[in-house]
């Protein structure tokens, strides 16, 4: 029998397609406004409430949603206040999420296996309702990109001058980052939160080597992540390594080939 014939290795494939949409539209934003480190400090916090929702005894996604988004509101609102500096708003949501979460997980009754699929990922026990998250959020992200695309390019690469233009800059990023938040969240049953950013990053910087222009990227991005789940797949599937592992080895392994390529041509033209 085919390993194309299981539910659950189909669901990985469609959660892998799913998951490649989301953060290719979604981790461009990030790149080009250069949040990648608010991302991390996110992606960490997150930890916090899936440790409350074990405690609690309810879902732990459900729970790491919103704690994420309240993080991610938090991190947003200290970083525009004049005194405390952004790095800093980032270290302190970072260390509480997780030290929420180690404590939440120690003092919850009974033995928690659970934690470590979120912590490291496992994209073999992606559920339907997991796919209907990524799902509802990839069309949200392709909704709002589409027909907001000339705003969001104007914010990610020149926020002052979007003020300039009278768009709703606060409004907007704060929007953005409860969506990165809930992206994060929605991808951890994938690659875990140890390797969720990568996801929103990698992809995204190999695109760029060959294009500049913001749309060009994220289509190229999700074309990259979708390539790197598959070859993760494949290698966990065949050496039965962690999924989550794999797929960001192979999403690297995708960057070097092409970063080789693009010094080729260059050196090539030089000649």
């Amino acid at each position: 029998m085919s390993i194309l014939s299981y539910t659950f290795f189909q669901n990985a494939l469609l959660g892998s397609l799913l998951a490649s949409i989301l953060c290719g539209l979604i981790g461009t934003y990030i790149v080009a406004r250069r949040l990648v480190f608010i991302s991390g400090g996110i992606t960490h916090a997150s930890f916090g409430g899936i440790g409350i929702g074990v405690y609690l005894g309810f879902s732990p996604i459900l729970s790491a949603a919103v704690f994420s988004v309240l993080s991610a509101c938090g991190i947003q609102w200290f970083s525009h206040r004049r005194d405390m500096r952004e790095d800093s708003a980032i270290a302190i949501f970072w260390t509480l999420g997780m030290s929420i979460g180690i404590i939440c997980s120690f003092l919850a009754p009974g033995f928690t296996p659970e934690l470590s699929s979120y912590l490291f990922g496992n994209i073999l026990t992606v559920t339907p309702s997991d796919l209907y998250l990524l799902g509802t959020l990839a069309l949200i992200a392709i909704v709002a990109f589409t027909c907001f695309l000339r705003p969001l390019v104007s914010m990610a690469f020149d926020a002052e001058f979007a003020r300039s233009q009278r768009l709703p800059v606060i409004t907007v990023e704060y929007l953005m980052m409860a969506f990165i938040a809930l992206t994060i969240v929605a991808c951890l049953r994938m690659v875990g939160i140890v390797l969720v950013i990568s996801l929103l990053t990698i992809p995204q910087v190999t695109a760029n080597i060959f294009t500049h222009s913001f749309k060009r990227m994220a289509l190229l991005s999700i074309v990259t992540g979708y390539s790197g789940c598959l070859g993760g797949l494949y290698l966990s599937y065949h050496y039965n390594i962690p999924s989550g592992a794999s797929i960001i080895f192979v999403s690297i392994l995708i960057y070097l080939v092409c970063k080789g390529i693009s010094w080729s041509i260059i050196r090539w033209r030089r000649q």
